[in-house]
């Protein structure tokens, strides 16, 4: 590839109309997730009496459901378009926010959570197929981290939002108002026009996509662990904050929100400028260094300083692994590579949620935080001894067959 070709896909226009409506759809989307994710803990504990475990279990369940979705989801958007799965995964998940003040025992919110599972996985595949549709080759974890800023920013402010009109114990308005959020997503999805709704490169006659793609091996198990991590953060934070002499957790997701954006926001280039793997050692060890330091000291300071480093952690996580991803597969098996990468966000929250919880109730949360570094750790290993860097390379599923490897494809540049 020429210079000036190399110059011409670095410079080409990223924020345009379709890519700015996707990101307030996910911005609208992922405040539901963030009421919900500061309330179903509480909830559960204080108004179901399920404890730690049954806590996990809801977080497991919600996993759990969007892994079944996702190997199917490359196809169904291919077949609909990423507008319509989009609106669809909003609609499902307001109905089933909407039916969990409802909820009397610890099933009830079981069957909801995967409702809300199935919702979030369609409407976050078809949101990230948009996002690295619409942006030119060697910018996409540049679009990765502008995209993500919309799904940090709500699930930060999401949550001082849930725990406002909560107040004690209105559980049921609460889940109504975060219901709400996810309706609204499905109204602003429209402004993605028609023309970008699919990919323009149609998938070769006679095949269909791969339910997985082998290039989402690797960078996906790094993702897994560092969601895992990420998800006893959010998991115990809410009620261990009180347990600390904090009124709540709203300030604390607030100031991870806030760290992630302001990184995300003017670190955006940095994965393209140092590289992937460089940053994605930079967030497994801070989420490993926050987290350990929650579980060691149990003060306010503490938790206060662990949240924003978790938060720089988050902000260098997705961008890269994603940009890795998509870089190295052909145009028309985008959407199945993001869907089998993107379930390792799922399940990630499955060993944060079953493992990590069963660890925090049968010992404590502080062991669950701790459990939650190592994971971390075993991520970064992972990483450097697995993912290869992508320098955008496409290669197709086809092309990784038994006995290949992501080394062993050549790298294909356009002219």
């Amino acid at each position: 590839m020429t210079t000036n070709a190399t110059t011409r896909d670095a410079s080409a226009r990223l924020i345009t109309r379709p890519f700015v409506s996707v990101t307030i759809t996910a911005f609208v989307f992922f405040f539901y997730i963030g009421i919900v994710l500061v309330t179903i803990p509480r909830f559960i504990e204080d108004e179901l009496g399920a404890g730690e475990f049954g806590v996990g279990l809801a977080v497991a369940t919600f996993a759990a459901a969007a892994i079944v979705a996702r190997p199917f989801l490359g196809r169904l958007i291919e077949r609909f378009g990423r507008r319509a799965l989009m609106m669809a995964g909003a609609l499902v998940a307001a109905a089933a926010g909407a039916l969990l003040g409802l909820s009397t025992e610890l099933w009830h919110v079981l069957v909801l959570r995967a409702f809300m599972g199935l919702g979030e996985a369609a409407l976050f595949v078809g949101a990230a197929t948009l996002i690295a549709d619409l942006s030119p080759p060697h910018r996409r974890a540049e679009a990765a981290s502008y995209f993500s800023v919309a799904v940090y920013g709500g699930i930060g402010l999401g949550p001082a939002i849930g725990e406002w009109v909560l107040a004690d114990d209105r559980y049921a308005l609460t889940f109504l108002v975060a219901a709400g959020f996810s309706a609204l997503a499905a109204v602003t999805v429209l402004g993605v026009p028609k023309r970008v709704d699919r990919s323009s490169v149609p998938v070769t006659a006679g095949e269909k996509p791969p339910l997985f793609h082998r290039a989402a091996l690797w960078p996906g198990v790094v993702l897994a662990s560092g969601i895992a991590a990420f998800s006893v953060f959010a998991a115990f934070l809410p009620d261990y904050a009180r347990t600390v002499g904090l009124a709540g957790a709203a300030g604390l997701f607030l100031v991870y929100s806030a760290v992630s954006l302001l990184l995300r926001l003017f670190g955006a280039t940095l994965p393209e400028r140092i590289g992937e793997r460089r940053m994605v050692t930079v967030a497994l060890t801070s989420l490993a260094v926050g987290l350990t330091l929650i579980a060691a000291v149990p003060e306010p300071w503490a938790l206060w300083i662990g949240a924003a480093v978790v938060g720089l952690g988050m902000a260098f996580l997705y961008p890269s692994l994603m940009a890795n991803v998509v870089n190295r597969v052909a145009d028309d098996e985008r959407a199945s590579a993001l869907s089998s990468f993107t379930m390792f966000f799922e399940l990630g929250s499955v060993v944060g949620g079953v493992l990590l919880g069963a660890l925090g109730e049968v010992f404590t949360k502080r062991a669950g935080f701790l459990g939650g570094a190592v994971i971390a750790m075993i991520g970064l290993v992972v990483l450097r001894r697995n993912v290869v860097p992508s320098n955008a390379v496409p290669a197709r599923d086809s092309e990784l067959e038994e006995g290949g490897s992501l080394e062993a494809v050549p790298a294909r540049h356009e002219p």
